[in-house]
């Protein structure tokens, strides 16, 4: 079942960061279907998180998504090479992301792999942000595209996750964050 608009707009960046855990992303680009189940994600909670790009309320083109009104995708380049899909929740102006960190691979894998130069399907070809877009098909291009849409959007197909153990750990990568960068923002689930 596709998420409803109204789940996009709840309040709590974190509850929904863990909620988007066994939740299925899928893309059609070009008639072509590929996803997988998202296993891994971070929580940015927008003006009071020093490792979220609108920290204190900051606003500049690149951002600017993150201020829409919950529901869309906020991409933005990583090092000036790697798009990072972001999904944008809560009320306009309130710039709560979540980054979509991993997926299993599910659907379309010869299409992911075609896509990543990989030569056969294991987790290191969607288990890093940069990954899971490329596999994905997702561009710059999608920057403020709305999950209700056939182009990118989310399920919830009743993954059972009542016998996996979903880490919660602090984000990683965002030094820079000072005290922020412990906060335990980042889910996963658990792979022995």
């Amino acid at each position: 079942m596709l998420l409803p608009e109204i789940y996009y707009l709840h309040h709590d960046v974190v509850f929904l960061a863990k909620d988007l855990i066994g939740k299925y992303l899928f893309t059609k680009i070009d008639g072509q279907l590929c996803g997988g189940i998202i296993t891994e994600t971070e929580a940015y909670k927008g003006m009071e998180d020093k490792a979220c790009h609108a920290f204190g309320g900051r606003r500049t083109p690149r951002n600017e998504m993150m201020y829409a009104r919950g529901g869309v995708a906020y991409v933005y380049l990583c090092y000036g090479i790697h798009p990072l899909l972001n999904v944008v929740v809560n009320q306009k102006d309130t710039p709560d992301a979540i980054l979509i960190r991993a997926i299993h691979a599910t659907h379309g894998e010869e299409l992911m792999l075609k896509r990543t130069g990989k030569p056969q399907m294991k987790s290191q070809v969607t288990d890093g942000p940069g990954k899971v877009t490329k596999a994905l098909g997702i561009t710059l291009a999608d920057n403020g595209e709305s999950f209700q849409n056939k182009r990118i959007w989310i399920e919830d197909r009743g993954f059972d996750l009542s016998k996996i153990e979903i880490l919660n750990t602090p984000r990683i990568g965002i030094d820079y964050a000072g005290e922020d960068a412990f906060l335990p923002y980042r889910f996963k689930i658990f792979e022995p």
